[in-house]
């Protein structure tokens, strides 16, 4: 028997829930719960360590709150501003984030949300891109289609497209679809069963002035998930 991590339907509250490895219509996990260390504290569905930070030309922003400024929940200001809360990753920058409370496993719909700072100007949106791309080792890499010139189109398939609206200050549920904002990421997509790694990475298109050049990241927040540790 092992455990899998779900969602209850109003968001942003886990359960671990008993399921048999095989013929339950899901993926085979196949880690033995009595294997599992013990939660450090209150599994979160947030990145829990930046594994990695390759900042390209014109980062800076955030630097002084790294690596906290990426962990942990989004804290998004809505549509009408992008949050401050946020680390730029410069011009073609990339971080890879690892989860150790809660993986990202292949669920019904989006199972992974990506949070940059957009936010609708008078004259439209003002959005910086980001390419996402998943790792259940950190080695392997799969990287999701991200067109990233297609502004008609709202650029399908990459991060920091969409407003954030969750923020521990307004109670706004960061897992809940209908109200988080954030960009979806289905691991159907790849033909991933799972992943407890996510590195993004700036599209090298976005503007580039000093010093928040490129996507800037606020959080990374699990969906659809499972257990990495045991709960007292």
């Amino acid at each position: 028997m092992i455990r899998t991590l779900v969602p209850r339907l109003s968001g942003g509250t886990w359960l671990l829930l008993p399921v048999l490895a095989a013929g339950c219509g899901g993926p085979s996990l196949q880690e033995d719960t009595q294997a599992l260390a013990a939660c450090p504290a209150e599994p979160q569905p947030f990145a829990d360590h930046v594994v990695s930070y390759a900042p390209g030309p014109n980062a800076g922003f955030g630097q002084d709150a790294f690596p906290g400024i990426v962990l942990g929940p989004p804290h998004g200001e809505g549509a009408g501003a992008g949050s401050l809360d946020v680390l730029s990753l410069g011009r073609g920058g990339e971080i890879v984030l690892e989860f150790t409370d809660i993986g990202v496993v292949d669920g019904p719909g989006v199972d992974l949300l990506v949070f940059e700072n957009v936010f609708i100007s008078p004259i439209g949106p003002f959005s910086e891109r980001g390419i996402v791309s998943v790792s259940e080792d950190g080695q392997t890499w799969h990287e999701f289609p991200c067109a990233s010139t297609d502004a008609a189109g709202g650029y399908p398939g990459c991060a920091g497209t969409r407003p954030v609206y969750s923020s521990p200050t307004n109670g706004v549920s960061a897992t809940d679809l209908s109200v988080a904002g954030g960009d979806g990421f289905d691991l159907t997509t790849l033909g991933v069963p799972r992943a407890r790694f996510v590195r993004v990475r700036d599209a090298g298109n976005n503007p580039n002035s000093a010093p928040s050049s490129g996507f800037d990241l606020d959080a990374v927040a699990v969906v659809n998930g499972y257990a990495l540790c045991q709960t007292p």
